[in-house]
């Protein structure tokens, strides 16, 4: 049986992916990154796994992703998220990201597409930290899927994320001398929005609360059937 790598990218253009195989992952990611594809631009590596009989885990893919398919490409108009769902649930050695697991990667892109559940509206965030022993206060906003943690939120000392995307974002966020964010910032899921505030990675299921005061994790618990 032979290993390869099945890789996705985004693209510049929202809700168009890329999903391909390889057996140079990096050499092939260089390639794309810095040429596009089919005249598609801005690719960027997103998850990438080693398994046995890559061609057949492609064409299967290939068939089962054939009416998202764009023309006679490797170009699928298809959710990111889900599709990372499904890769790193697949038999096989994680290649990309290194700095997560498989499991970790999973739960992120999970949590990303659980996101979609939660109401349009304001919700906030107050939590005492531990080396500074101040309180931080954060708001942040869900409008149509889009979460956004908004400008004024009160915001601790960075220590430690894994996620590439969390640090990145936090290297560009503009605070004031104070830790006051100066820019509304958007947000990929609500841990993603509750870490950048607390500076650590956190739950923002839990650390999120609506008007009642609740944890927005009440969005994600859906009632029993009554015939259950």
């Amino acid at each position: 049986m032979s290993k390869g790598i099945i890789y996705v990218c985004s693209t510049i253009v929202p809700g168009l992916i890329k999903i391909g195989r390889t057996t140079n992952f990096q050499a092939r990611m260089r390639n794309l990154e810095e040429n596009g594809y089919r005249n598609v631009g801005g690719l960027q590596r997103q998850f990438a796994i080693e398994i046995e009989n890559h061609e057949d885990v492609e064409q299967l893919l290939d068939d089962i992703f054939a009416k998202s398919r764009v023309g006679n490409t490797e170009l699928f108009s298809l959710d990111l998220n889900k599709t990372i769902q499904l890769l790193s649930s697949l038999s096989g050695k994680q290649v990309y990201p290194t700095t997560e697991t498989k499991q970790e990667v999973f739960e992120k892109a999970t949590e990303i597409v659980q996101s979609q559940m939660i109401p349009d509206g304001e919700y906030v965030l107050s939590r005492k930290i531990k080396e500074t022993n101040q309180t931080v206060n954060a708001k942040m906003t869900v409008a149509n899927g889009i979460i956004i943690l908004k400008k004024g939120s009160k915001i601790a000392p960075y220590k430690e994320y894994k996620t590439p995307t969390w640090i990145s974002a936090r290297k560009t966020m503009q605070l004031d001398d104070s830790g006051i964010l100066l820019e509304d910032i958007e947000c990929s899921a609500p841990s993603m929005a509750a870490a950048l505030v607390v500076g650590h990675a956190a739950n923002g299921w839990i650390t999120w609360k609506n008007k009642d005061n609740q944890p927005i994790d009440v969005y994600r618990k859906k009632p029993l059937d009554e015939n259950d």
